[in-house]
C-alpha cells in the first residue's frame, strides 16, 4: 500500500500497546489525565488571553515572524494552537490524539520550523499555561502537582513530533542516499559507454568499421584457446583487392575508399555472428572463422563473397588465400595467418579471368592440419 494511503500512526506502525507503553515512560495514569480535565474550566475562560501572550512573544523571534509571514497565516496559527491546548485538557488519549501529534511534526517540518525554534515556543507555551493554573489556583502545592502532570503530557506530546522530524529527516536522507546511487548507477552506465566506445575506436578501422590490427591479437587468441579445448577447426581466410593502385590512380582517393567500403561491407554482409573481420593492411582483410574447415571456406564462404561484392559492383577482383588450423594439429595463430597470406599470393600469380580460378584449391594448398 502507498504511503499516501496510510496515516501517519499506521506508517510509524504505532499500536495502542506502544501508546500504553508511551505514557508509561512519561509516567502518566488515567488518574493524572482526569485531574487535569478538572482545568478545562479555567483554562477555557483564560485561552484566548493565553494564545494571544503567547504569540506576541513569539512574533518577537525573527525567524519565528519570517516563517508565519502574513497576518492571515498567524490567525489560522493562533486558531490551531488555540484547539491544541484545549485538547490538552479535555481530549482522550488515543490513537487519533496520537495521529494529531504526529500531523504537528509533519507540518512543522514541512514549513522549516528549526527543532530549536519548536522546542523553544513548547517552553515557553508551557510556562504561560503554567502561569494561568498558578494564578487561578490558590493551593500552591495542587497548582505545583498540577503542572508537572501537563508539562509531562506536553513532553509527551513533543516526544511524538519529534519522531515526526526524524521520521522526515530519515526520509530525506534515504531519498538523497537513492539518488546518489541512481547517480552513480547512471555515472558507470556512461563510463562503461564511453569506455566501449573509447575501446571500439581503438579496435575498429575508421573508414570501414572492420576491426583493425591492432585488434586481432586481443580478439583471436581467446576464440582459439576456446576452439581447441572444443577439439574443432579454425580457418582463416586472407583477401586482397586486386591493382588496387589502380583504383586510387585513375579514379582518385575518393574511389579507393569506395572500393575499400564495397569490399568490407561484403565481408560483413555474408560472415557469421562468431566470425571476426579485420583490416589488416591497405587493401588486405582477414576472416577469422572459427568451428569452420578450409573447405568450407573455399567452396560456400568465397563464393557467397564474390557474388554479394559484385552485386555492389562488378570491378573489383579479389585474391583470397585460405589457412586451416586443427583439429588433428593446431598451429599459432601467426603461423595460420602467415599461410592464409601466402595462399593468397599464389592465388594472385593465378589466372584472373573468373571467381573459381582465384581460389587456392584444396588439392594444391594443404592446410596446417593436413
Amino acid at each position: 500500500m502507498k504511503i499516501t494511503n496510510k496515516s501517519l500512526v499506521e506508517q510509524q506502525k504505532i499500536s495502542e500497546t506502544s501508546l500504553k507503553q508511551r505514557l508509561s515512560l512519561f509516567r502518566l495514569t488515567q488518574s493524572d489525565l482526569n485531574e487535569i480535565r478538572s482545568l478545562n474550566t479555567i483554562i477555557s475562560r483564560e485561552l484566548d488571553g493565553l494564545v494571544d501572550t503567547f504569540y506576541y512573544h513569539q512574533t518577537k523571534i525573527p525567524e519565528v515572524e519570517s516563517l508565519i509571514g502574513d497576518a492571515g497565516t498567524l490567525q489560522r496559527l493562533m486558531k490551531a494552537q488555540r484547539k491544541y491546548v484545549m485538547d490538552l485538557f479535555v481530549k482522550e488519549i488515543n490513537l487519533d490524539y496520537v495521529e494529531h501529534r504526529l500531523r504537528i511534526g509533519l507540518v512543522h517540518k514541512r514549513i522549516g520550523v528549526d527543532p530549536q525554534l519548536y522546542i523553544s515556543a513548547v517552553n515557553y507555551l508551557k510556562e504561560t499555561i503554567f502561569e494561568t493554573i498558578c494564578r487561578n489556583i490558590e493551593d500552591k502545592q495542587n497548582a505545583d502537582r498540577l503542572c508537572t502532570i501537563v508539562n509531562r503530557l506536553m513532553d509527551f506530546d513533543v516526544s511524538y513530533v519529534f519522531d515526526t522530524y526524524i521520521r522526515s529527516m530519515m526520509h530525506e536522507i534515504e531519498f538523497e542516499k537513492n539518488k546518489y546511487f541512481d547517480y552513480v548507477d547512471d555515472l558507470e552506465i556512461l563510463v562503461a559507454k564511453r569506455t566501449q566506445s573509447l575501446e571500439d575506436m581503438v579496435r575498429l578501422d575508421p573508414l570501414t568499421n572492420l576491426y583493425n590490427k591492432r585488434a586481432f591479437v586481443e580478439l583471436v587468441e581467446p576464440v582459439f584457446l576456446e576452439v581447441k579445448s572444443r577439439n574443432e577447426p579454425l580457418t582463416i581466410v586472407y583477401i586482397d583487392i586486386d591493382d588496387f593502385k589502380h583504383f586510387n590512380d585513375v579514379n582518385g582517393h575518393e574511389d579507393g575508399d569506395s572500393v575499400l567500403v564495397a569490399v568490407a561491407d561484403s565481408i560483413r554482409g555474408i560472415s557469421r555472428n562468431v566470425d571476426l573481420c579485420f583490416r589488416v593492411g591497405g587493401d588486405e582483410f582477414a576472416v577469422v572463422m572459427p568451428s569452420c574447415s578450409e573447405k568450407d571456406a573455399h567452396f560456400n564462404y568465397a563464393p557467397r563473397l564474390w557474388k554479394q561484392l559484385h552485386s555492389i559492383r562488378n570491378d573489383i577482383s579479389l585474391s583470397i588465400g585460405v589457412c586451416q588450423t586443427g583439429p588433428n594439429e593446431y598451429i599459432s595463430i601467426d603461423s595460420a595467418l602467415s599461410k592464409a597470406d601466402k595462399n593468397m599470393y599464389l592465388d594472385k600469380r593465378k589466372d584472373k579471368t573468373s571467381a573459381d580460378t582465384k581460389l587456392v584449391s584444396v588439392n594444391a594448398n594443404k592446410s596446417a592440419n593436413e
